[in-house]
């Protein structure tokens, strides 16, 4: 069997896994990582969790990291592009080789320890996660940027003791697994906070920082807030924060106030005023790694933050007519999409390509979206938990009172090309919803559209 064979197997029996759902807990995890001998223990970590904004920071952070000459592994999830995305050393994705030799070597282990019955069946994430800490530790990273899965507390993840933890924002989501309160879901989150391990967090609810605060003195962790970015002109609220001082074609550019360190004139190729907030947080996390030995020069910082990928946010594939994709899948990402899209692009009308999962707050995420749009082709991403269009147009009728045109195309490929045919020059085109519709539609506009 030649290594592409090898390698669609193993992709297909690691998304078999997802059969098992979301399981939260730690003991499963960690038997798959004592299999492999808990390779994580030799490594350090900087762990990110939060509602949104979690892979943008870790993206930024690890691109200052890099560009300092670290070796840095980085751990997201979902993946936009290929599933190889989803662990990367130096700037590169993990080989196919190298995950398939994974693979086969974890299946024995992750078949017997499905035998036991007080630890069960691992679930996809689990795994995956094993895995990454393992090829982490071959590769000989000096630093683990780690995204959070899902929630904190019991996520496969926390398995690890971070240099310190950082927790972009909170807001509702996942209520049936993390709460139906922002202090429940504050307290999930807040669970990667480890004893004596600083905090940054960059959540604003009021309710969410007091759950953080307290976990922090019971863990004897020092407690850093990261302040809302404002725009130029504004009164400084507190520090560290950023300030927006221009929007351009490919970026922004901005300044930062941090603990000790200042920057004007800092640029960043991700649009949107949250981005700001997000980039401060890893900002103030290059600060306190500083402690720890992880010294960035500044022109290495500048580069660094200003050669950062992170796609499928906020991200233009095309510019005649504007073609916009961002993976927004709750209520508190399309908001902040909703605020970005006048501000930062110009355009007549919007046409908006919707394919959103059936277990989010699909109400909410309309409220906020669809009054901007002039036309909505409504869609699916390629997932068995996929919200039926059809249903989602229905809904946004009868309910919200939908004055907009609107369609229903099943497949994510010809809702694209319909939505393009019905855009002008000077027209925008957004598709959003999930960050699977984003990539389904992404991979489709790369292998038959091209880019222009």
């Amino acid at each position: 069997m030649n290594l592409e064979q090898r390698y669609s197997e193993a992709i297909d029996w690691i998304h078999n896994l997802g059969r098992f759902g979301i399981r939260p807990g730690l003991e499963r995890v960690a038997a798959l990582l004592e299999y492999f001998g808990n390779p994580h223990h030799s490594l350090r970590f900087v762990h990110i969790g939060g509602t949104n904004g979690k892979g943008s920071t870790a993206a930024m952070l690890a691109s200052m990291l890099k560009a300092g000459g670290y070796n840095i592994a980085l751990y997201t999830s979902p993946y936009v592009l290929s599933f190889t995305n989803r662990m990367a050393v130096d700037g590169s994705d993990i080989d196919r080789r190298s995950l398939v030799d994974l693979v086969e070597k974890a299946q024995p282990a992750v078949a017997e320890i499905g035998k036991d019955k007080k630890l069960g069946p691992l679930s996809e994430f689990e795994v995956v996660t094993a895995l990454a800490l393992t090829y982490f530790a071959q590769r000989e990273a000096d630093l683990v940027v780690l995204e959070v899965g899902l929630g904190g507390r019991l996520d496969a993840t926390n398995v690890i003791t971070p240099l310190m933890s950082l927790i972009t924002n909170i807001s509702l989501e996942h209520t049936d697994v993390l709460g139906d309160t922002v202090e429940k879901i504050a307290f999930e989150k807040g669970g990667i906070i480890k004893p004596g391990k600083p905090l940054l967090t960059a959540a604003e609810d009021p309710a969410a920082l007091k759950v953080l605060e307290e976990r922090c003195r019971e863990e004897g962790s020092p407690f850093f807030r990261i302040y809302p970015p404002r725009f130029q002109g504004e009164p400084a609220v507190g520090e560290p924060s950023a300030v927006l001082e221009s929007v351009e074609e490919d970026g922004q550019y901005f300044s930062y106030q941090g603990f000790s360190q200042s920057y004007s004139n800092l640029f960043t190729n991700l649009r949107g005023v949250y981005q700001l907030q997000n980039a401060a947080l890893a900002l103030a996390a290059t600060e306190q790694l500083e402690r720890e030995g992880f010294s960035i020069p500044e022109d290495d910082l500048r580069r660094g933050l200003s050669q950062t990928v992170w796609p499928g946010r906020l991200e233009v594939l095309s510019k005649k007519p504007l073609l916009i994709v961002d993976g927004a899948h709750n209520p508190a990402a399309i908001k902040k999409l909703s605020e970005a899209l006048p501000h930062y692009f110009k355009y007549k009308k919007l046409i908006l390509v919707l394919g959103i999962l059936a277990d989010k707050d699909i109400e909410a995420m309309l409220k906020s979206i669809l009054p901007l749009a002039d036309r909505v082709v409504f869609t699916r991403p390629l997932l068995p938990r996929a919200a039926a269009p059809e249903d989602v147009e229905r809904f946004a009728r009868s309910r919200l009172g939908l004055n907009s045109e609107s369609l229903v195309v099943q497949d994510h490929g010809p809702a694209l090309i319909r939505a393009l045919e019905l855009a002008g020059p000077d027209d925008a085109v957004v598709v959003t919803g999930s960050l699977y519709t984003v990539s389904d539609v992404r991979a489709f506009w790369e292998k038959h559209l091209g880019q222009n």
